[in-house]
């Protein structure tokens, strides 16, 4: 498992959608709980928030309001990938009026958190 440190800020637009990807290093469910209350009081105007965690070997993911495994499996699936623990993952999406379909919000999701570990490997 890799265990360096994250503070990742990455933002990518496809069709006037805003994706800002947020990679951080936690160790347990309070921070998570803290870091997503503290991000949507911050981004009040973005559409959705979803994300994924793994801690040890708790391991949770969200759509939040997204279609049914668009957002969140796709941000699990990265982090599973490159073997990571300790870490969360937030993907802030302010809409921009153009719905990219199930496979585009997969391709999105995925390629924001993949550039914004890029990043930071």
């Amino acid at each position: 498992m890799n265990s360096n440190v994250y503070n990742q800020e990455h933002t990518l637009i496809i069709k006037n959608s805003k994706f800002i990807c947020l990679i951080k290093s936690v160790s347990n469910l309070e921070e998570v709980e803290h870091i997503l209350s503290q991000i949507k009081h911050e981004h009040k105007k973005a559409t959705h928030f979803p994300y994924a965690y793994i801690i040890n070997n708790n391991i949770k993911k969200s759509d939040d309001k997204e279609p049914l495994n668009t957002a969140g499996l796709p941000i699990l699936n990265v982090l599973q990938k490159k073997e990571l623990n300790n870490i969360l993952c937030i993907v802030i999406r302010y809409f921009g009026g153009t719905k990219l379909g199930h496979g585009g919000l997969i391709r999105a999701y995925s390629k924001a958190v993949s550039e914004s570990l890029k990043k930071q490997l």
